[in-house]
């Protein structure tokens, strides 16, 4: 197994079983705190659910389009908007000893491995068509 397809498969299990459990199966009190933190006046649980069942299909597609890297650019993005978004509306979340910072920033890392390889592999292709049509 490559170093690309085990980044992406972690990826893609941490979105699924954060979307499974935290938000749907066992429904967590911090889940609720950022949600209820933006003041909207929408049913949390609504929320999370939606949410759980968002990061599920991310990371369906993750898996299913293997050969695309949308799929990462949209976690990578989706990582670094929410991590944003606790900063500012549950900053507190920010220094407990399980934090978005951390497993963010661990995941956006992954999601540049899976960049960072492909890149450099087309890269290679194109030096060695380059190098073919001379």
């Amino acid at each position: 197994m490559d170093n690309r397809f085990l980044a992406r498969l972690v990826v893609a299990f941490t979105f699924f079983y954060h979307g499974l459990i935290p938000k749907i199966l066992f429904l967590s009190p911090v889940e609720v705190e950022m949600i209820q933190a933006h003041g909207l006046g929408i049913d949390a649980v609504t929320v999370a659910v939606t949410g759980g069942v968002l990061e599920i299909f991310l990371a369906l597609l993750i898996l299913i389009f293997r050969q695309h890297l949308w799929p990462i650019w949209v976690a990578m993005i989706m990582l670094l908007l929410l991590l944003v978004d606790v900063a500012i509306f549950t900053p507190h979340l920010l220094v407990g000893a399980f934090n978005p910072v951390t497993t963010n920033a661990a995941m956006i890392g992954l999601c540049m491995v899976v960049l960072g390889k492909a890149n450099r592999e087309k890269q290679n292709r194109g030096s060695k068509e380059s190098r073919e049509s001379r």
